[in-house]
């Protein structure tokens, strides 16, 4: 049964991976148009010193956003300054050590940012890992839990105040948060044994389910917010590297061909913290620049209730919604 357990998870993605290959093999990645302006625009980017995250935190630059790389790796987060600031001489950008395994840093980077009295435009919940060897948070969540979605839900919760004060309702704030082809086969139910393909799939069907119900709570509430999921495809970043030896061999011979760059992935992202078309519109699963359908049970609004109120709880927050005045 253990060994069930783990193969099945193992397959099951795998078998997402070939689907999305396929895809990308017969369709072209999403190509941006000209985007307007953002001056005086704020925004966050979690794990924005690399990969998808990096080639974020240039585009939203380069359209006249301050932005601010939240990660934890120092050394990179400000060589990523640095290369940004060299290419473009006017560009706002900035790095603060944000550590997502651990709530008490989280806490501790949204302290330091709501003293500075920011507006926030933009939230862009990217920072992720992958099949990471067992392992728990400082608070003793499992990692594919802890740092791709418990985190950001904190995170998220604790900046959304400042994300309502910002937005104008023909002027919305935006958050954005990326997922993966991977959460359609994941699920909530506690596992016997731990399968990091499963744990990796089940955080990222946790940030499907918990935008679905941020939407929802924005919406009844009347907020100029909207929050939407990106779906990237399968990108070519340093996401893969705790894949087990045959597979990163595999992984380096079909990379080049069928993966995409890491500004293709990053491509839906931007454009769904920037683009006029996506004004007001929230609740969507995007990908490769269009609405598309997530999986059954991210539909499921009982459990995105009851996740909701259970990371509530994790979290140290309580579950009742703010409504505007």
């Amino acid at each position: 049964m253990a060994f069930l357990q783990g193969i099945l998870p193992f397959l099951k993605l795998y078998l997402i991976g070939v689907k999305v290959l396929l895809y990308q093999l017969f369709n072209s990645p999403f190509t941006l148009s000209v985007l307007p302006k953002q001056n005086g625009k704020v925004a966050i980017v979690t794990g924005g010193a690399k990969g998808m995250g990096y080639e974020t935190v240039r585009r939203l630059t380069s359209l006249g956003m301050h932005v601010i790389i939240a990660s934890n790796h120092d050394n990179e987060g400000l060589a990523a300054v640095k290369r940004i600031c060299e290419e473009r001489n006017d560009a706002q950008v900035e790095f603060e050590h944000l550590d997502l395994a651990s709530l008490k840093s989280v806490r501790q980077f949204v302290n330091r940012f709501q003293h500075r009295g920011l507006p926030l435009h933009v939230l862009v919940n990217n920072a992720a890992v992958m099949l990471v060897p067992e392992s728990t948070t400082e608070e003793g969540f499992e990692q594919h839990f802890g740092i791709n979605y418990l985190g950001h839900f904190l995170l998220t919760s604790l900046l959304l105040d400042t994300l309502k004060q910002s937005g104008q309702h023909d002027s919305c704030s935006r958050i954005v948060t990326i997922s993966s082809s991977a959460h359609h086969m994941g699920h909530l139910k506690r596992r016997q044994s731990y399968s990091p393909h499963a744990a990796y799939a089940h955080s990222k069907l946790a940030l499907v389910l918990f935008t679905y119900r941020l939407q929802h709570e924005l919406t009844a509430g009347g907020f100029p917010v909207t929050a939407n999921a990106v779906d990237p495809g399968m990108v070519d970043t340093a996401l893969y590297r705790h894949l087990c030896s045959p597979t990163q061999l595999a992984k380096r011979l079909v990379a080049r061909l069928l993966f995409w760059t890491p500004a293709q992935g990053a491509s839906t992202a931007i454009f769904a913290a920037a683009a006029p078309e996506l004004e007001g519109v929230g609740g969507c699963y995007l990908h490769n620049g269009r609405r598309a359908r997530s999986s059954g049970d991210s539909y499921d609004e009982a459990l995105q209730a009851d996740l909701w109120t259970q990371s509530c709880r994790l979290a140290g927050l309580l579950p009742e919604p703010r409504r505007a005045d």
